[in-house]
């Protein structure tokens, strides 16, 4: 299934930058960046237990907003892209 994760992290003091790199980086290893804190990820249902568990171990309640969307396995039709960034399939082979 498809799923957009998105988050906010409060970088006022280093320990929120700190925060801020690792949710980036546990985000890379699941998905695709599309916009500076917005990833799509193409997870199983295990994957999704696993990726949400360590970024909510990473981020701080109170400070910190993460948000999962669920687009699902249809997700095709519910996403339109305009403008200048080039479009991905989530289901291709990602190279690093």
């Amino acid at each position: 299934m498809l799923v957009l994760i998105t988050y906010d992290v409060n970088t006022e003091d280093a320990k929120g930058s700190k925060r801020l790199r690792k949710v980036a980086k546990i985000c890379v290893n699941y998905g695709q960046r599309v916009q500076n804190s917005v990833f799509e990820c193409l997870l199983s249902p295990a994957e999704l237990c696993i990726v949400k568990s360590q970024l909510l171990t990473v981020m701080d309640e109170k400070k910190d907003s993460l948000r999962i969307y669920h687009l699902g396995n249809n997700y095709k039709n519910r996403i339109e892209h305009y403008g200048a960034k080039q479009t991905y399939n989530p289901e291709d082979l990602m190279t690093f």
